[in-house]
């Protein structure tokens, strides 16, 4: 049985990074974590214990999520879900047993830096990813 632990990170794509990054950051207190080349377009803000990942749409990383946001078109690219800790076999497994089809794991950073996820769709197409958590070294 799966366990979610909490909010890992969610995308959002925008048209208006300036804007964005003044009320995240100037309204709402968020804090730049990581800052992609413009050419690939990704700003990370630390939301507490999650982030907040802006995409430019007129990025590499935007263009890959279709038009720019509006009435018809996603703002949202995907959520993750931060799971308490699982190995990558025993994840598939379940997955599949529920017959989810699973992409491959890669390596990406999130809420607690560098580690292993995989997405995966929702009957509605909505994409999440799913990462375990990073269990605190001893």
């Amino acid at each position: 049985m799966l366990e979610i632990a909490g909010i890992d990170h969610l995308v959002l794509r925008t048209t208006k990074l300036e804007a964005m990054l003044g009320f995240y950051c100037g309204v709402l207190g968020c804090a730049v974590e990581r800052k992609t080349s413009p050419e690939t377009g990704l700003v990370q803000l630390r939301a507490g214990n999650a982030l907040i990942d802006l995409v430019a749409v007129d990025s590499r990383l935007g263009r890959l999520g279709g038009g720019p946001p509006s009435a018809s078109e996603n703002n949202l690219d995907h959520f993750c879900l931060q799971l308490k800790p699982i190995e990558e076999a025993a994840l598939r497994a379940h997955l599949i047993s529920h017959g989810i089809e699973v992409g491959e794991f890669a390596e990406r950073y999130g809420a607690q830096g560098n580690g292993r996820s995989v997405y995966l769709k929702d009957p509605e197409g909505n994409v999440v990813e799913l990462r375990s958590q990073i269990e605190a070294a001893s």
